[in-house]
């Protein structure tokens, strides 16, 4: 049947900002899919005790003042994220993310900064496994494939419809039917288990930013440096 016919959980957060060692957390969105139909889900919404910018407001349209008014507490919002997401992970269910290293980076730099316990430390020490992230493997099967790498452009290529993009929920949903799109499309990706496929993406990002650090430098910018851990970066000294 292939994995991408079982159970997949869809993963997205909406945040305050693009770096995800400083950005806060605004929404969140957990989705059980199983051979693209959409079943259990659980959703935040999260007061992320600083201003939105009007930038981030302009993508996700949770502004400051609603956050505040509706929003948890930021803290409650990435522990429960977080034991969640654990879960799935001890019974081997995979975690689908469209750019997993952002949004896990993100999820475990709100961890870190409110003295909660790592998803590694929730996992008895082990990485959070196995992810399923639809933007790497896409590199990867079609590298030479011009345009947009964005999830709207990506869902196009594939067919996968996306309403409502940069609202969590639904882009959750799209990265898993995303995901399934793509093993459907690629046999090779298909005939691959949740394990081995995590294993191949570490491997796939570490290459694609090396290429692209060579890249970057052969520009000009000799000091260029691209992060090739996936799906988690962590500060040096975490």
């Amino acid at each position: 049947m292939g994995w991408h016919r079982e159970l997949l959980i869809g993963f997205d957060l909406e945040t305050t900002g693009t770096d995800p060692r400083e950005a806060r957390i605004v929404t969140g969105a957990v989705i059980e899919v199983r051979a693209g139909e959409p079943m259990g889900r659980r959703e935040w919404l999260a007061d992320p005790g600083v201003p939105i910018p009007e930038d981030a407001v302009a993508v996700h349209g949770i502004s400051s003042e609603r956050a505040a008014a509706e929003g948890r507490p930021a803290d409650q919002v990435a522990d429960a994220l977080a034991d969640v997401l654990t879960s799935y992970w001890k019974t081997g269910v995979p975690v689908v993310a469209y750019n997993a290293a952002f949004d896990l980076s993100l999820l475990s730099a709100e961890l870190r900064r409110y003295g909660l316990p790592s998803l590694r430390d929730r996992l008895g020490g082990v990485d959070p496994a196995p992810v399923i992230d639809p933007y790497t493997i896409d590199r990867w099967v079609d590298r030479y494939r011009r345009g947009k790498r964005n999830l709207e452009a990506v869902c196009a290529e594939y067919g996968v419809v996306l309403d409502s993009a940069h609202d969590a929920m639904a882009d959750a949903l799209a990265a898993a039917r995303l995901a399934g799109a793509i093993a459907a499309r690629h046999p090779k990706i298909a005939s691959l288990g949740p394990a081995d496929l995590h294993r191949r993406q570490i491997e796939w990002y570490a290459e694609w930013a090396a290429d692209f650090q060579n890249f970057l430098r052969g520009k000009g910018d000799a000091t260029a440096l691209v992060d090739g851990a996936w799906p988690l970066r962590e500060p040096a000294d975490a």
